[in-house]
């Protein structure tokens, strides 16, 4: 099974199996189907969880290589764990959150709730009514903590460092797949769609890429096919200002790495995000990042230093900030190795997982 965050393929170390009921200590949750950000977020932590606790995930659209409860086995969790009073059963979804109240409330399951919100937005009234029953509350940005009206503790998201790295060499790098080293390359990676801001990244490079021979950009990312008019209205736009061999849409990719490492610099032009995991992502392969201020991105990006925010769906803005990283050399070198020292600082993978085994602790050893 391919599984797709928001720029592409995201692997997970195996660990694979079908674990007993009673040796399980935490269920995370995942109800739909469709991939999603909250289901890459899944994916990229419970390899690390499972080395921490007795986790297993519940729900359908995760690879095989994790360690999954069978819906046969939800009746085991109205019996107590293993060596504790109660199991963790973690929400990042409604239909999570009111799973989760049935099992605690109507059948007496032993678990406490916890639930993690990405969401920049009020809260409907039965959205509080299931946060109001949460146990403990995870926003995922100080951003999305101003939205909740429950106590609730801040973890933002990490990155993969071993998996997300700078490439030894650029130029082979950009050779390996199969794209022309003599070239400086500009990125923007996820779903090709307006909420995304591909237009505004494609309008950005129409503007910028005639007076700069030495740079090519591409987008890598799904189209579905309710997107299909907008990529090819995309598509007639490059083509009309004579620049179909500068600007690539290069489709969905497996190996996304490998892509963020034949970058110089990564634009993040969304309208709208939950958390947005791409800057992130770009940071760690030494990679600065022009981004609209949308999501927890301006709490991610160091202005000035590993990259730029800007105001949402600007296009002047946009077209002016990437020129001036774009133009400088010194700037983009120095502000390459400033990422990697920020996310190998402050947002590494591990210390996501770790910080949410404390939250979990905490209810464990509360009196």
């Amino acid at each position: 099974m391919n599984i797709e965050g928001e720029a592409g393929v995201r692997g997970a170390e195996p660990v694979s199996g079908t674990p007993a009921v009673r040796r399980i200590y935490v269920i995370a949750t995942n109800f739909k189907q469709r991939l999603s950000g909250v289901t890459s977020t899944i994916i990229q932590l419970l390899p690390l969880q499972a080395r921490m606790i007795g986790i297993a995930a519940l729900g359908p659209g995760l690879p095989s290589n994790l360690p999954k409860l069978k819906w046969w086995q939800v009746p085991g969790l109205l019996l107590r764990p293993e060596g504790r009073p109660f199991r963790i059963w973690h929400a990042r979804r409604n239909p999570e959150m009111l799973a989760g109240i049935l099992l605690k409330y109507l059948f007496r399951a032993p678990l406490k709730l916890v639930f993690t919100s990405a969401s920049q937005r009020h809260h409907t009234g039965y959205t509080r009514w299931l946060i109001r029953r949460m146990d403990a509350v995870i926003a995922t940005s100080n951003k999305s903590a101003r939205y909740l009206k429950v106590p609730n503790t801040v973890i933002m998201h990490g990155v993969d460092v071993e998996r997300f790295s700078p490439p030894a060499n650029k130029a082979e790098a950009i050779s390996a797949v199969g794209l022309d080293p003599a070239q400086k390359y500009v990125g923007c990676f996820g779903r090709v769609r307006h909420q995304k801001g591909t237009d505004l990244f494609v309008d950005t490079m129409i503007c910028l890429l005639p007076q700069r021979p030495g740079w090519t950009a591409i987008i890598t990312g799904r189209t579905t096919p309710n997107h299909a008019s907008f990529e090819a209205e995309l598509r007639a736009r490059i083509e009309a200002a004579g620049l179909s061999d500068r600007i690539r849409f290069l489709g969905e990719q497996k190996n996304i790495p490998d892509y963020y490492r034949v970058l110089s610099l990564f634009v993040a032009p969304q309208r709208w995000e939950g958390f947005g995991l791409t800057p992130l992502e770009a940071m760690s392969t030494g990679v600065p990042v022009v981004a609209a201020d949308v999501g927890a991105f301006s709490e991610l990006i160091e202005p000035g230093v590993t990259g730029e925010i800007i105001p949402p769906d600007e296009l002047e803005a946009m077209v002016a900030a990437t020129a001036r990283w774009m133009d400088d050399e010194d700037r983009l070198a120095r502000a390459s190795k400033a990422a990697l020292d920020l996310i190998r600082s402050k947002f590494r993978l591990e210390g996501e997982a770790a910080k949410i085994l404390d939250v979990y602790n905490g209810l464990w050893q509360a009196k």
